[in-house]
């Protein structure tokens, strides 16, 4: 179950209440689901009661209570409870937890994309072809140019980003308005490594053309779109493969999940939604030694170079870093549409960052791949599905950054 759908599920509670004079409110358009501040108050949290409290009249546990009788049993919701004042905290049933891997691999691509599923059948133009030739976009992406051009390098990047997040997020071309007079998406040269990166297109700014060809395509892209609309853009002399460059830990997220499933090819099992089991060590305090846990499930080959010392684990460590890769898979498809809404292609940037860090931290806990004398199992194949559908999400954001989703890294 995704934020949007649990969302979904909490109005329709709403609408049900009121329908049946529970509750003599006006229903709101939308009902914000996030998860909770702290550990230990389910998967996702709610303080739509407190909302509702004044304009019912009645005491905001009260109206808590009234939802929660109506949401208790909802498919995918394994316990609702009320906390505080009146917060709604949602524990999503492990069905739910299953459903949402089964429905990130099954959309692939599409996951987060509504354009990927039309894509196919729209038959670009021969404008479009001629634009596609000298730009950087992705699939989905709107290719036709309109005036005024971009005037600078976080313009023009910006531009085209935010091209294929509305795209994403199902939103009309608003290039097709004539009053608007936001740049254009200008055309940029290739992203490919063996092509030069001075295009024949004299539209391209002339700062990104420097950026381009001191950080190369990726690291221009990301640390202009990085910085939110208010910030200023701060570009390195030269582009870093380390961990603390946050566009490598995202590319390197993506890279180490594909080497995991051709490793786990060569050992002859492959993904399968289901329980992921308990973490690597039961016992706590006593942790292996983590050097050597990466080391046997991924080949050989550390996690991050330079990679800090691990912080110190707390007992509830595995559930939380389960939880929460859980919750920003989930979480894409709404980051995506707050991002076209709001014109902010740094909200996807950031979420990506968020994911590749929770997956380290989770892999950690959970590694997918068999380990010594083991025999690859159900669990195995489990984990493995889950590290398949948070690569998948590090690519879909990538592309829509147009930013490269590397196999090996």
């Amino acid at each position: 179950m995704t934020p949007a759908e649990l969302s979904r599920t909490v109005l329709r509670s709403v609408r049900g209440a009121v329908e049946e004079q529970e509750l003599s409110v006006a229903v709101p358009a939308r009902i914000v689901v996030q998860p909770p501040p702290r550990p230990g108050c389910g998967d996702y949290a709610s303080n739509v009661a407190l909302q509702l409290a004044k304009p019912a009249g009645r005491p905001a546990r009260e109206v808590a209570e009234i939802l929660r009788k109506r949401l208790a049993g909802s498919p995918g919701i394994a316990r609702v409870e009320i906390a505080g004042p009146g917060f709604l905290n949602f524990t999503l049933g492990d069905d739910a937890q299953v459903a949402l891997v089964r429905q990130v691999l099954a959309q692939g691509a599409g996951y987060g994309d509504r354009s990927a599923a039309e894509a196919a059948a729209v038959a670009p133009t021969s404008a479009d072809a001629d634009f596609a030739a000298h730009s950087l976009s992705r699939p989905g992406a709107v290719a036709a140019p309109h005036p005024p051009a971009a005037r600078s390098a976080r313009e023009a990047v910006v531009a085209e980003a935010l091209a294929r997040i509305d795209a994403a997020a199902g939103v009309p071309d608003r290039r097709q308005d004539r009053a608007d007079t936001r740049p254009a998406p200008a055309p940029l040269p290739p992203n490919d490594p063996a092509d030069p990166l001075v295009p024949s297109d004299a539209l391209a700014p002339a700062d990104l053309l420097d950026l381009l060809r001191r950080l190369g395509s990726d690291e221009a892209r990301w640390v202009l779109l990085r910085p939110a609309a208010h910030d200023p853009v701060r570009a390195p002399e030269r582009p870093e493969q380390r961990e603390s460059n946050p566009r490598f830990r995202v590319q390197y997220a993506h890279a180490r999940v594909r080497a995991l499933l051709r490793n786990a090819g060569e050992l002859g099992f492959s993904g399968e939604p289901g329980d992921v089991g308990p973490p690597v060590t039961e016992g706590f305090p006593q942790v292996p030694d983590e050097a050597s846990r990466r080391s046997a499930s991924s080949g050989g080959a550390s996690r991050l170079p330079d990679a800090p010392a691990r912080l110190p684990r707390t007992q509830d460590a595995p559930a939380r870093a389960l939880q929460g890769f859980l919750a920003l898979l989930a979480a894409y498809p709404t980051v995506v549409e707050a991002a076209a809404r709001l014109r902010a292609p740094d909200r996807v940037v950031r979420h990506l960052e968020a994911t590749a860090d929770a997956y380290f931290r989770w892999h950690d806990e959970f590694p997918p791949l068999p380990v010594g004398e083991q025999k690859p199992s159900a669990v195995h194949r489990a984990r493995l599905a889950l590290a398949e559908a948070g690569g998948t999400v590090l690519a879909n954001g990538l592309r829509l950054l147009g930013i490269s989703a590397p196999e090996h890294l």
